[in-house]
């Protein structure tokens, strides 16, 4: 992998190609428990390490989500492959989750700002490959698609599978 840069990076920066170079990957997790928005963690450094898109989940304690992302790493070096739809078992416990490819209106920096920055700087344009983890509520185990979702499983974890306006 090249990485290309024409300024010295930031202490954040630096850290990020650490992990990555040392872990396969880094994670971001974004919390702010004054924001209306949920909270979130995505991956950073798949697409080159593993070739595999990046991950984004929602809604979760950080150390939670940070572990979901830990384990599908885990997966993917042992042969996982995944497709939107794929169910994915192992992230958390009693539950399958479901990973859905985020559509490029919702690959934005409000979103995945790092992972944007690293697929920018490693011979590419545009914006990396991202697939959402989807899980569904401890009660019952259904889906934010699924009829009879609760509302909070629903309002923990924005569609990005959707066009932006799809869940504006």
């Amino acid at each position: 992998m090249t990485f290309r840069v024409d300024r010295p990076l930031t202490d954040y920066e630096q850290g990020l190609l650490d992990n990555i170079e040392e872990h396969d990957w880094s994670c971001t997790s974004v919390i702010d428990p004054e924001a209306e928005e949920p909270s979130f963690s995505y991956s950073i450094g798949l697409t080159s390490t593993l070739e595999s898109p990046e991950f984004i989940v929602f809604g979760l304690p950080a150390s939670l989500m940070h572990a979901m992302l830990s384990e599908i790493v885990r997966q993917l070096r042992d042969g996982l492959s995944v497709e939107d739809g794929s169910r994915v078992s192992g992230l958390l416990a009693g539950f399958d989750c479901v990973v859905r490819a985020v559509h490029p209106d919702n690959i934005v920096r409000d979103y995945l700002n790092s992972a944007i920055w690293y697929w920018n700087h490693t011979d590419h344009e545009g914006v990396p490959p991202v697939f959402q983890i989807v899980w569904p509520g401890a009660k019952d185990g259904l889906l934010p698609w699924d009829e009879g979702c609760s509302d909070i499983v629903r309002e923990m974890q924005p569609p990005l599978w959707l066009p932006a306006a799809g869940h504006a």
